[in-house]
């Protein structure tokens, strides 16, 4: 065995992070297609961009349930919000409109 690279991590082992990295990319790939396919229209995104999407979104909405309700866990209904909402800030910014949380146009 190679001394510092496959050694246990604090009692974890190298296959549990590897394991910790296949669902982490499968549960963002599925928040991330969720929340394309909940809101209509073209959408040329990539899957890894997808998954990225989906991770931001599992994050944001983490962060959203800490500070808003105090709980540990977004949920996936949460998740996939906070990632559509990316999706659609993505959209906004692809076709050149400039992105106004106002929504009021000049």
């Amino acid at each position: 065995m190679l001394p510092g690279i496959l050694q246990p991590v604090a009692g974890s082992t190298v296959v549990s992070v590897i394991a910790y990295v296949i669902v982490l990319a499968a549960s963002g790939l599925l928040i991330g297609a969720i929340a394309r396919l909940v809101l209509p229209g073209p959408d040329p995104m990539t899957l890894p961009e997808t998954m990225l999407v989906g991770m931001a979104g599992s994050f944001s909405a983490g962060l959203i349930a800490r500070l808003l309700f105090g709980s540990p866990g977004a949920g996936i209904l949460l998740s996939v919000i906070a990632a559509t909402g990316i999706v659609y800030l993505i959209r906004r910014h692809r076709a050149g409109e400039p992105v106004r949380l106002s929504g009021l146009r000049r």
